[in-house]
């Protein structure tokens, strides 16, 4: 079976007639989401940057793909204004400078576009989301955990994502919004591209994953959608990590 074929094993039409929005979502974690959640029968909204590799824009007639800087905190509120009424929102949208991020012009656009933008983007949906079945998911990181030397900002922005997820749960309960998160290990996106292509580096890390591999990006996105679905509904505040066992060893 390959990567898309069926739909990761959820009932067909699990997401009909619901909405979503997805930052990020014209590469990697987000364009993956974003397609699952269109083929689960969502009518989706994917925001981001024209990806180098247009392979990487998810294709589905049930997304509608706008581009859009998350760094445009105002343009991203009223986007997701004028979305109207939704269901889930995903934010995937990030960035790593990796051993640039020691740089502190580098280090506050890490931060301003993995942590700012996620808390604007969760508040400009808070007023919309379904109040029987609205749930946000953010991204984290398992570098949320264990920090990394060559990604300062990453790592900071990804413990602020599990912070604020917690924060937002507690706080967006009484809407009958639920907020969560998945931490990613190491998985095949553009963002890893740096590691990818050192093969001895990524051999290294290949072989402390107990699962033996890299991660898929659609296996990070059936863990959004799980998030989302009436299957996690007393499921809130929590970061599941999505890593083959990483931190497990």
């Amino acid at each position: 079976m390959t990567e898309r074929a069926g739909t990761a094993g959820f009932a067909p039409g699990l997401f009909e007639g619901r909405r979503a929005f997805v930052t990020g979502g014209t590469s990697g974690i987000g364009s993956a989401t974003a397609v699952l959640f269109a083929e689960l029968g969502a009518e989706v909204i994917a925001l981001g940057l024209r990806p180098s590799d247009e392979g990487e824009l998810p294709d589905h007639p049930g997304v509608r793909v706008v581009e859009h800087d998350v760094l445009d905190g105002g343009g991203l509120t009223a986007l997701i204004a004028d979305a109207g009424p939704l269901d889930a929102l995903v934010n995937c949208a990030g960035v790593s400078h990796d051993r640039d991020e020691y740089d502190l012009e580098r280090w506050r656009r890490v931060l301003e576009i993995n942590l700012t933008a996620t808390m604007v983007a969760c508040q400009a949906a808070r007023p919309g989301l379904s109040p029987e079945h609205g749930a946000i998911v953010n991204v984290s990181s398992m570098f949320a955990y264990s920090g990394s030397r060559d990604r300062p900002a990453y790592s900071a922005s990804k413990g602020g994502i599990s912070q604020l997820t917690r924060s937002l749960a507690a706080e967006y309960a009484a809407d009958g919004v639920r907020v969560n998160a998945v931490a990613p290990g190491f998985v095949v996106t553009p963002l890893a591209r740096g590691l990818l292509d050192d093969p001895p580096a990524a051999e290294a890390v290949r072989a402390r994953i107990p699962a033996g591999r890299y991660g898929r990006p659609r296996e990070i996105a059936s863990v959004a959608a799980f998030l989302c679905s009436p299957a996690a509904s007393y499921v809130t505040g929590a970061i599941l990590p999505v890593d083959g066992g990483y931190l497990a060893v």
